[in-house]
């Protein structure tokens, strides 16, 4: 039996009995020929040299698996960008667990995809950042890269791997929807995930430039509910809402610590992938301590799991064990408290600051990016 001192427990010191998780990010680099300014990435990126070598990974995938994780989805940055990227996914295999490698296709060659599908890749999935070359070499601030792209998703249907298309959506790409989703079809994807733009890292710094206005978010719901009628069946669409235009949030992560867990390419832990904003929670590294004390016993994992540590209204909330109290992330950025109701909920005494704040953002005048780059030297 554990120590009372190694019970897991919330910031307001009440028990909690974690779950298991089923799926972990691993980002194993944040280097990346493009620039997106929507990325999720920190703002603070890591550099290479602070990256961890493949073995390292090896154990972190060995340690999730007897964990409980079924799937790891290897990304970044860029994770093509790592030489070792094919030992990674080898280690990942050996594991025993299932690898979706997400991409943006830039930087990898078909011999060298073919060399990641005899590593043990069982999934690619693509991201597409607009639906025209000018568009897409315009968002992701790399020219060429629509043309290396389509290229890239003839070699994955050659090869024979399942697709996945992530589809970032803003106020200047959400009217184009249909034609992403009839691309999808094309490319004989089997899934496709429509992400409206989260507005953490590299996209809080262009809230002006890509915040959807509330027409364009009630364009995009109906556009998603009318496809997955008609293509039941043949894929897959999975959809992340535009947060600041809904009467809910969404359970962020399907709960705090709850289901899944990101790794960070230096090897901190992560609740979830924007978890550093709350800039005054520690988060431990996996050079440091196992993976499995970190997800049972950590402060960081546990401090808003369950629904005690939830303040009015959630608390008394009969919604309160479906959207967990909203993003805390979103909490700490919109209410400076990651403690607080998510302030996109319409219950929240803050709401309404943050729906004029949403609608005046989408009504700015720039089409102007701050485009994500790694400082010199990473």
């Amino acid at each position: 039996m554990k120590d009372q001192q190694d019970q897991p427990r919330d910031l307001d010191g009440n028990p909690v009995t974690p779950g298991l998780p089923m799926a972990m990010l691993a980002e194993v680099t944040h280097r990346c020929p493009l620039a997106c300014p929507y990325c999720s990435n920190p703002v603070e990126l890591v550099r290479a040299a602070g990256e961890l070598p493949a073995n390292d990974w090896g154990r972190v995938f060995r340690e999730a698996a007897a964990l409980g994780v079924l799937q790891v989805h290897i990304s970044g940055g860029e994770p093509g960008a790592r030489r070792d990227l094919a030992q990674i996914v080898a280690h990942a295999r050996d594991a025993g667990l299932y690898v979706n490698l997400i991409t943006s296709g830039i930087g990898i060659t078909k011999a060298r995809l073919q060399e990641l599908d005899a590593a043990g890749v069982d999934h690619v999935q693509l991201s597409l950042q607009g639906i025209r070359p000018d568009m897409a070499d315009r968002i992701s601030g790399h020219p060429g890269s629509w043309d290396k792209k389509m290229g890239f998703a003839d070699w994955v249907t050659e090869i024979g791997f399942p697709l996945t298309i992530n589809a970032v959506v803003h106020r200047q790409n959400m009217e184009r929807l249909p034609d992403m989703l009839e691309l999808a079809e094309r490319l004989g994807a089997r899934r496709i995930e429509v992400a409206t733009v989260q507005f953490h890292g590299w996209a809080d710094l262009n809230r002006k430039a890509l915040m959807p206005t509330r027409e364009q978010a009630v364009f995009a719901r109906q556009i998603v509910n009318d496809a997955r009628i008609r293509l039941r069946g043949r894929m897959v669409i999975d959809y992340v809402p535009a947060d600041h235009h809904a009467a809910y949030p969404k359970a962020c992560m399907g709960g705090w610590g709850s289901i899944g867990l990101n790794v960070g390419p230096d090897g901190t832990v992560l609740p979830c992938h924007a978890a550093q904003s709350i800039k005054w929670m520690r988060f431990e590294n996996v050079k440091e301590r196992s993976l499995s004390d970190i997800w049972h016993l950590s402060d960081s994992f546990n401090a808003f799991r369950g629904t005690a540590w939830m303040p009015e209204p959630c608390q008394s909330c009969a919604r309160k064990t479906v959207d967990f109290g909203g993003c805390r992330c979103q909490a700490m950025a919109l209410a400076g408290d990651a403690r607080a109701t998510d302030p996109v909920c319409s219950l929240s005494p803050l709401h309404a600051e943050v729906v004029a704040a949403a609608e005046a953002d989408a009504a700015a005048d720039t089409a102007e990016f701050i485009y994500r780059r790694m400082s010199k030297g990473g």
